[in-house]
């Protein structure tokens, strides 16, 4: 056993849920948003200004190439050489293809780390390392991602219809949890394209992200100043996790301003939402492009999204975590330079 132990750490293998749950899953985000997400915003570009180049030839290919991205995402993520790292596109688009985004990411994680096991242990290392990265993978994409993938997408929809049925308590649920793991150092945007979350849930989903990050971002506006609400308020609260271990109380503003926003934007603005923004917040605007996607696609049009929108994902949040971070400062919960950045 300890020869093993060994072997597996001459290699880089980590079996932990931090190495697979929080590095892999995040990486897994940067294939998405080179492709689906990315590919989603210049589609919507398209086919309002009419661009035939975006959404008629960009967007199949970024849908079709999100697979093999993710896939690669995690080979690179867990520091995969590059033989393993290009053989992963190979898995991933059979993992994609057969078992969707869970599927591209078991079979980008499997592959990744039996060919890292087998890189350079052998004289013809140019044959066997692709090749086994390509059959582990791409035997886990087949055999289990279908399952895992269904198994998400029944949990989503078990989601979004109790918060059809319970709009209320779900919307509040649902935003602060989407907006908890926005901050935490994994992906919001993975989970909620995994569980393909759309409609009312993914509009709570999308305003208890935007809560997160604009929340953080006008609390901290004193110690950060503009960069730090840019750096935030349109790329990532996760910025505060080190302050956050140090000071939990700095997240309370922005988790009550989610779990206020979370049911305005669907008990009395019905906002709804795609898969690929739901975990977006406002992070390069993705979450509210996918907001205006939803909402014309039942119906909605002019003031009755445009308006709702930038009072639940920007004006809202902003005034609640300053009445919520004014009230903790005052009783020295939150105190000078706890949101501090090194940016």
């Amino acid at each position: 056993m300890s020869t093993f132990k060994s072997f597996l750490k001459r290699k880089n293998v980590e079996i932990t849920a931090h190495r697979y749950l929080i590095t892999a899953l995040s990486y897994m985000t940067y294939g998405l948003f080179g492709t689906l997400i990315i590919g989603s915003i210049l589609n919507q570009i398209g086919l309002k200004l009419g661009i035939p180049l975006l959404s008629e030839t960009i967007w199949p290919a970024a849908r079709a190439m999100t697979g093999p991205a993710i896939a690669v995402g995690v080979a690179y993520g867990l520091e995969a050489p590059p033989l393993v790292i290009f053989a992963s596109t190979i898995t991933g688009s059979i993992g994609g293809a057969l078992g969707g985004p869970v599927g591209a990411f078991l079979a980008g994680i499997f592959g990744a780390e039996f060919g890292k096991m087998v890189s350079k242990e052998t004289k013809v290392d140019i044959l066997v390392t692709p090749s086994v990265t390509i059959i582990v993978g791409s035997m886990i994409g087949t055999w289990v991602g279908p399952y895992i993938d269904t198994f998400m997408k029944a949990f989503g929809q078990m989601i979004m219809t109790a918060t059809e049925m319970h709009t209320l308590p779900m919307s509040i649920i649902v935003s602060v949890v989407m907006g908890i793991a926005l901050t935490l150092p994994i992906s919001s945007a993975a989970i909620g394209i995994m569980l393909s979350l759309s409609g009312l849930a993914a509009g709570a989903a999308t305003a208890g992200c935007s809560a997160q990050m604009i929340g953080f971002a006008v609390i901290s506006f004193k110690e950060n100043k503009w960069s730090g609400l840019l750096s935030q308020g349109l790329g990532t609260s996760m910025l505060q996790m080190p302050n956050i271990v140090r000071n939990w109380r700095i997240w309370i503003p922005a988790i009550l301003a989610s779990a206020i926003t979370g049911p305005i934007a669907t008990v009395i603005f019905k906002l709804q939402n795609t898969p690929v923004g739901s975990g977006m917040g406002t992070s390069g605007l993705v979450g509210q492009l996918g907001t205006i996607e939803a909402m014309e696609a039942a119906g909605y049009t002019g003031v009755n999204i445009y308006g709702p929108i930038l009072l639940v994902h920007f004006i809202l949040p902003a005034i609640l975590s300053l009445a919520f971070a004014s009230v903790l400062r005052k009783i020295s919960w939150i105190k000078k330079d706890d949101l501090k950045l090194d940016l």
